[in-house]
């Protein structure tokens, strides 16, 4: 039982870390993509395969 002492400070310490990397997050506006994968998986303009090289001919 004397492990909890240091689990449970543990924990709620781990626990606020993640809600202030959250926190963070949200108030540098990382989410905000109004245009994001719901277009991209549609539209084939955003196609993230690479692009075939052309090599100019050598004379």
């Amino acid at each position: 039982m004397e492990i909890l002492t240091i689990l449970i400070p543990v924990s709620l310490l781990l626990g606020g870390i993640g809600l202030a990397a959250f926190i963070w997050a949200m108030k540098t506006r990382q989410f905000d993509d109004p245009a994001g994968d719901a277009n991209r998986i549609l539209v084939g303009e955003f196609d993230d395969a690479p692009k075939p090289v052309t090599v100019p001919p050598t004379d």
